[in-house]
């Protein structure tokens, strides 16, 4: 079985080999690769399509040839970062051998996207959002927990398993109706609406993530940090 694949993780493994962790429309697949301190470790590079071929028929595989297809991508500063962001939320959430081809075709785009300066924010909450719907947790922006229609001026909060649901004042960790609307329709020219976004999806995306940081946030916030002083 040969298929396209970007590498998500890498560990090293015994001896001179490594356990890693590849993305493939086929979905997520762990494998061993031999002699990965040699030559071929030398192809296994993050942010480039592989060709994979895959031996064995239980969870773990191991990997019978591995090529690249094209010349990596360079990310770096902040684009790094968000690349290892994106590969650890589907290390996180992707299970394993789910298929899930549109994902890795937005992972890919996105990548491309990160290569070539585009907004970070944008590109990143599109990126949870979709991957969000894909694995069936994803949920109407412009209706509520009743499916009537969200309203420019109303307050909402989101609840697990429900929805939006109406509230009557303000309070912390609600969102505008305009917000919401906005970001339905991906309008981030809409004041308030991207950092809006950034919320919803940190509280959407907690409960499956399993109370665990996420290192490569935190690498981000670092980066941020130095970057101030």
């Amino acid at each position: 079985m040969t298929l396209a694949a970007y590498i998500l993780h890498s560990r090293p493994y015994k001896e001179s080999s490594a356990l890693v962790d590849f993305f493939t429309p086929q979905g997520r697949v762990r494998a061993v690769l031999r002699a990965a301190r040699g030559k071929v470790g030398s192809v296994a590079r993050p942010f480039a399509v592989l060709d994979l071929e895959l031996r064995g028929r239980t969870e773990l595989k191991t990997v019978g040839r591995l090529e690249s297809t094209e010349v990596p991508l360079l990310l770096s500063g902040e684009a790094l970062f968000s690349g290892l962001y994106l590969n650890e939320l589907l290390m996180r959430l992707l299970p394993v051998e789910d298929p899930h081809p549109a994902m890795f075709r937005h992972y890919a785009l996105t990548l491309q996207a990160l290569a070539a300066g585009r907004a970070l924010e944008p590109l990143l909450r599109a990126f949870e959002w979709r991957l969000l719907d894909e694995l069936g947790y994803g949920f109407a922006l412009d209706r509520d927990q009743y499916g009537q229609p969200v309203e420019p001026g109303a307050l909402y909060r989101w609840q697990q398993d429900i929805g939006l649901v109406a509230v009557a004042q303000l309070q912390p960790g609600v969102f505008q109706g305009r917000e919401l609307l906005a970001m339905a329709e991906a309008d981030w020219q809409v004041p308030g609406a991207l950092a809006a976004a950034k919320r919803l999806m940190r509280q959407v995306l907690a409960p499956h993530l399993g109370g665990r940081p996420l290192v490569s946030r935190e690498l981000f916030m670092t980066l941020k940090e130095s970057k101030r002083d």
